[in-house]
Order: structure tokens, then C-alpha cells, then sequence
């Protein structure tokens, strides 16, 4: 093999690393997406949709069970 060129090719290959190296840092200086944690709102129709199930829970809760008091 030819000393020339091992040498060129080195030196080629030697310029594609250099600038995937500086693609990277370029990408790395950038912030991440914040990730918010936590329960998601909710939106007025299931607001209204979960007040109307409790109201419901809440009235079956007070009639007295069938059968006498539970123990």
C-alpha cells in the first residue's frame, strides 16, 4: 500500500470526525425539553363530568342500606 495515500486517506477521515465532532457540540449546547410532572389539568367539561359522578356517590352514600345498619 501506498504511504501517500494511507496518509490522505487518514487525513480525510480525520476531517469528517473533526466536523461530526463540532455537529455535536453544536447540538449539545442546547437545552432539553422541560418534561412537566405532575397530574395534567383538566379541562371544564371533565370538571363538570367528575362533579356530576361525586354528586351522585355523595347521594348514594347518604340513603340508608338496604338491610340495616352496616356494621
Amino acid at each position: 500500500m501506498d504511504l501517500f495515500k494511507a496518509i490522505k486517506e487518514l487525513q480525510e477521515e480525520k476531517r469528517r470526525i473533526e466536523r461530526l465532532i463540532e455537529l455535536l457540540e453544536e447540538h449539545a449546547g442546547e437545552p432539553k425539553p422541560v418534561r412537566r410532572r405532575g397530574r395534567k389539568s383538566m379541562s371544564a367539561a371533565e370538571r363538570a363530568e367528575v362533579s356530576r359522578r361525586m354528586r351522585e356517590y355523595w347521594k348514594r352514600k347518604k340513603q340508608p342500606a338496604p338491610g340495616g345498619e352496616s356494621p
